[in-house]
């Protein structure tokens, strides 16, 4: 494979980019910002440039076969404050990025969307991929809206698309200052001796996904040519409750609470039905929460 990973600076894709590396893949990277020290990127082809910019995404895309789409400018906690710039940025460029493909007939993408935001509230647990779409947040919005295009250009036989839903990513090297990712945040908090903040009564339930895992998915699902749409997660939902409790058995030591008001953007229970992956890719979680909480721990304290 040879891979363009564009947002390959965040947290999913400096792994998924390593992962692929690992694997003997050829990786290019395309990010807009500076390269994190704390990857190594030997044998990573990494430029710097925004996947909006024509001349930047034609140079990335030269001599590749697949696409992952990770960027984003929004998360779900900023999306709705100014949607005409989710939607301009990030499904306008979505587009453009689709015509570029086209124009060099590169058919392979495969676009992370979002598992925890495009179904709403789910009327059924766990959440099939056939669920009826209902997102509460401009980021749940713009991401069905670039499924539904790239189902189109499937359908009009000019792409070869794979979507991912992942669920709630973790692991080292997650940031906790980006609005996503509430274990990189508590635990941010644990080292600095801050309350952790939660909105609502902490019963807020999500599928947490280690991130080794989702990257082992993301690179099966790529290489196997199929097309569709895929929910990436552990299938286990856990409150924000209990991932405090269990970042304090890791810890050994006691956090902190400062319960702020409920969200109205935030979904209450969110557990994903991943039987579709397991079957097709032959693909199961193998790092369990308590596990992948353990090892994120012990990697913060050696930044």
């Amino acid at each position: 494979m040879r891979a363009l990973v564009i947002g390959g600076n965040g947290f999913i894709g400096s792994h998924l980019a390593e992962g692929l590396r690992v694997r003997g893949h050829d990786v290019r990277v395309l990010d807009p910002g500076q390269a994190r020290a704390d990857v190594d990127w030997t044998g990573i082809d990494y430029r710097r440039g925004a996947y909006t910019d024509a001349a930047s995404i034609a140079d990335a895309l030269d001599d590749v076969d697949t696409v992952f789409h990770l960027a984003s400018t929004t998360v779900p906690a900023s999306s709705n404050r100014d949607p005409a710039y989710d939607v301009s940025s990030n499904l306008v460029g979505a587009l453009g990025l689709l015509s570029a493909m086209q124009a060099r007939g590169l058919r392979r993408i495969v676009f992370f969307s979002s598992g925890g935001t495009v179904y709403g509230d789910p009327e059924v647990l766990p959440v099939p991929e056939s669920h009826p779409l209902k997102p509460i947040s401009s980021y749940g919005i713009v991401k069905v809206a670039i499924e539904q295009y790239l189902s189109m250009y499937r359908h009009l036989g000019q792409l070869d698309p794979l979507v991912l839903r992942p669920s709630n990513p973790f692991g080292p090297r997650q940031s906790a200052a980006g609005g996503q990712g509430f274990v990189a945040a508590a635990i941010a908090r644990l080292h600095e001796g801050a309350p952790l903040q939660i909105w609502g009564d902490g019963e807020t339930v999500r599928d947490y996904i280690f991130i080794d895992d989702l990257v082992e998915l993301a690179i099966r699902a790529a290489a196997s040519g199929d097309c569709g749409i895929f929910n990436a997660g552990s299938g286990v939902g856990a409150s924000l409750n209990d991932i405090r409790a269990a970042i304090e058995r890791a810890a050994g030591r006691k956090m902190s609470v400062e319960h702020l008001p409920a969200r109205g953007f935030d979904v209450r229970r969110v557990v994903l039905d991943v039987s579709a992956a397991r079957e097709r890719f032959d693909w199961s979680p193998a790092i369990d929460l308590a596990d992948g909480i353990a090892r994120t721990w012990q990697a913060s304290l050696n930044p």
